[in-house]
């Protein structure tokens, strides 16, 4: 790799020559007392030969400074330096008129779009370096001219701006000028505003044009280098392929290897297979060009019926505006559910402080007359403040307890009610100030229940309008109405509207509304058997709405009530809420009635432990009917017998084992067959066995070849035989009889038929065998 050339950075000199003199400047060679020979001036780079004439014009010493042009020493080299520039030199006379005429061609020629002056321009690469023959001519013919007094010819393109340098010739002293010929200046010449600005523009372009010039030559570099480097590539590459091409020019075809005979019929062979190839080949490209121009024409013909159908817009449209529909209507119900949740919660609270309130009120009367009773058994007066604050509380509500009575045998008296005994009524009448306030609150939540959907459009809130449109869409697109399950998107849709349909009914009052009487429950069943006659197994989807409506809807609004609004003592509450359970439960099989049944027995037990007692005292105070242990005994016993009528009622909707343990085990066993067996004898206590009889259901007993009561009748039974064993002693013949029926009734035949062979009852046996 060629060594790149040492670049040569000249730095600018800072003497001149005297314009007003017109001498050349000291920065040549000869000038700096150098002899060395013109060649090595050739050999300088071109920038180190172009004449600095117009760039140092303006630079200006006194004459004292410059050297001295009388020396003979030096000339020499100056004079052949001078000559590689211009050919000819100018007088003494006319230096100044020259070197003013450069400088002036210098400033004018000077623009901020050129970086060198026209002199410039033509001694760059035409100078040619003069011989000393040349030289020495040209310095006759100058001493000629001034001989005769003629003028010297200037020749504008070997003129150069520098001519007014005197040259000193050691061959020639005679052209040397006489002193007195010699301008010797003392002072500068005073320059203009214009040279001065000439001289600054002249020496920033010349610092331009400097490097610029070094680009210049370095990109010159550059390029030569590499075109040497593309040369020796070039050169390799040649002298490969040459060698590869002698390689290959080398191997030659072998001619003593040998090839199996190729025969006709081998050729025919080959070409039969392959054309039998191609032409398979070809059928199968024509059964897929064939099977591609079906398709196309299938698929233009399907484009154009798509096209030319009005139908599938219409489908279309249809499709969109039920997909809006239901989008606005779910966007309503979810921002309408958080009120109806709310009013929700308060009817419920209301409803549910009022039960709260009645059920203490009972536990509290039985509380304070049992304590007041014990006190009275036990003939004992208070005699602390505490106790005796505590006895006027007690009689305060024992006063208050008898008052309701009796309004309440008034009542019965006025309606006829005659056969009606204490402790039966279920004590549920409000206290006036209480029910005026539950009255006000209700009215307010029904008043704000009614402000729901005032703003809403009867299309999103009405049932029937929404299940219309379902209707409408069944009717026009069955395949796809059974297709997206619509029948399991309905009772979702519509629980937020049946709720609030349902947030004012109460299934524990008699005047509530029936099931079949509500308007979600008509419109929900007209919409099920208005269904399309259709052989598809989804068409019966449609049947399992209204029950999944109701297991969805009513089934955790009647559990909420079971649990915490339901008193069972109660015997209207308990006969509405079965009204209500038996329709849901046997009528709609489908529901799902786990929770329902766990609840109401679970209410069941409760009712049992909390609000059962019946107190057992001495014969002496039971044997007068009119004292109040007596009548307390009496209340006591036929409220727990109104709860086993009650429990009982349940029957075909609670499953008969959970019954008998109830009722059998529960509360006959433990409360009511003990109070039967503190009875006095009599027709009273015989009375109250046929209510016990007459409360068990008949289809316990249905077996004819049943000979046995049931297990948890065993008690009961004993106490009907150890009855009838004390009145047969009294000689009471009916009460006995009617004991037998009980025991016949309950299918305790085996002990009916030994107390009458005890007893010797023959008109007895017949009633016996009958069953």
């Amino acid at each position: 790799m060629a060594h790149r050339p040492k670049r040569v950075f000249r730095p600018r000199r800072a003497d001149s020559s005297d314009s007003d003199g017109g001498e050349e400047s000291s920065s040549e060679p000869g000038a700096r007392g150098e002899q060395g020979p013109p060649a090595e001036a050739a050999k300088r780079p071109l920038r180190d030969r172009r004449p600095r004439g117009l760039v140092w014009a303006s630079s200006r010493r006194p004459a004292a400074a410059a050297p001295s042009t009388d020396s003979d020493s030096g000339d020499t080299g100056s004079e052949n330096a001078l000559a590689e520039s211009r050919t000819i030199d100018l007088s003494a006379d006319e230096e100044d008129g020259t070197c003013q005429s450069s400088e002036s061609k210098g400033h004018q020629s000077s623009s901020p779009n050129t970086s060198s002056s026209p002199e410039e321009k033509e001694f760059s690469p035409a100078v040619r370096i003069r011989d000393a023959a040349f030289i020495q001519a040209a310095r006759r013919k100058r001493e000629l001219a001034r001989a005769h007094g003629d003028y010297i010819s200037l020749d504008v393109k070997q003129t150069s701006t520098l001519s007014g340098t005197k040259t000193n010739s050691d061959e020639d002293p005679e052209s040397e000028p006489d002193d007195h010929e010699e301008r010797i200046p003392f002072t500068r010449k005073p320059q203009t505003l214009r040279q001065r600005m000439a001289e600054e523009i002249a020496t920033r372009n010349e610092d331009i044009s400097e490097d610029s010039q070094e680009d210049e030559n370095q990109d010159a570099w550059e390029q030569q280098q590499m075109r040497k480097a593309v040369k020796i590539i070039e050169g390799r590459n040649i002298v490969d392929l040459s060698h590869r091409s002698g390689s290959q020019r080398v191997k030659k075809f072998d001619t003593s290897v040998s090839f199996p005979p190729v025969t006709l019929e081998m050729i025919k062979r080959q070409l039969n297979t392959r054309l039998t190839l191609l032409q398979d080949t070809h059928r199968s490209h024509l059964r897929e060009y064939e099977k591609y121009i079906q398709d196309i024409k299938s698929s233009k013909s399907t484009i154009k019926n798509i096209e030319n159908s009005s139908s599938q817009a219409s489908n279309y449209k249809f499709y969109k505006s039920m997909k809006i529909y239901v989008e606005n209507v779910i966007d309503c119900l979810n921002e309408k559910i958080i009120d109806i949740q709310e009013i929700e919660s308060s009817m419920h609270a209301l409803v549910l402080k009022q039960a709260m309130t009645l059920m203490k009120r009972r536990q509290d009367d039985l509380k304070h007359e049992s304590a007041y009773l014990q006190q009275l058994s036990r003939k004992a007066e208070t005699s602390t403040n505490g106790s005796l604050a505590l006895d006027e509380k007690a009689q305060q509500i024992l006063e208050e307890m008898e008052f309701r009575r009796a309004r309440r045998r008034q009542a019965r008296t006025l309606s006829g009610n005659c056969d009606h005994e204490e402790g039966a009524s279920s004590d549920d009448e409000p206290p006036a100030a209480e029910g005026a306030d539950f009255q006000k609150g209700q009215d307010d939540i029904l008043q704000n229940h009614a402000k729901i959907f005032e703003d809403v459009h009867e299309d999103f809130c009405n049932i029937q309008n929404i299940l219309l449109k379902f209707r409408q869409w069944r009717e026009k697109f069955p395949d796809s109405y059974y297709e997206a399950f619509i029948s399991l998107c309905i009772p979702k849709l519509l629980n937020p509207l049946i709720r609030t349909q349902l947030i004012d009914w109460n299934p524990l009052k008699l005047e509530s509304m029936g099931l079949k009487q509500m308007p979600w429950f008509t419109s929900i069943e007209e919409f099920v058997n208005s269904r399309m006659e259709d052989s598809k197994e989804e068409a019966s989807s449609d049947k399992k709405i209204l029950a999944a409506v109701i297991n969805k809807t009513l089934i955790p609004r009647l559990t909420e009530f079971v649990e915490f609004i339901w008193d069972p003592l109660s015997t209207s509450q308990t006969t509405n809420l079965i009204t209500h359970c038996r329709m849901i439960l046997e009528e709609h099989s489908t529901c799902e009635n786990k929770d329902l049944l766990n609840s109401i027995a679970s209410r069941i037990k409760k009712a049992i432990e909390d609000d059962v007692f019946i107190p057992l005292y001495p014969k002496s105070v039971v044997e007068n009917r009119a004292s109040p242990h007596s009548k307390f005994q009496e209340r006591q016993f036929w409220s727990g017998l109104k709860l086993f009528r009650n429990i009982l009622l349940w029957n075909g909707l609670l499953p008969d084992k959970i019954l008998q343990e109830l009722g059998l085990g529960k509360l006959l066993n433990r409360y009511l067959t003990i109070a039967l067996l503190s009875a006095l004898p009599g027709p009273d206590v015989v009375k109250k066995c046929n209510e016990v009889a007459a409360c068990l259901p008949d289809k316990w007993f249905e077996d004819p070849a049943m000979r046995t009561s049931l297990p948890q009748l065993d008690n009961f039974i004993q106490a009907l035989l150890q009855l009838a064993h004390k009145l047969s002693k009294d000689e009471f013949r009916d009460e006995v009889k009617e004991i037998i029926l009980i025991l016949v009734k309950i299918k305790a035949l085996t002990q009916a038929e030994s107390f009458t062979e005890e007893y010797q009852l023959d008109h007895l046996r017949s009633l016996i065998k009958g069953n």
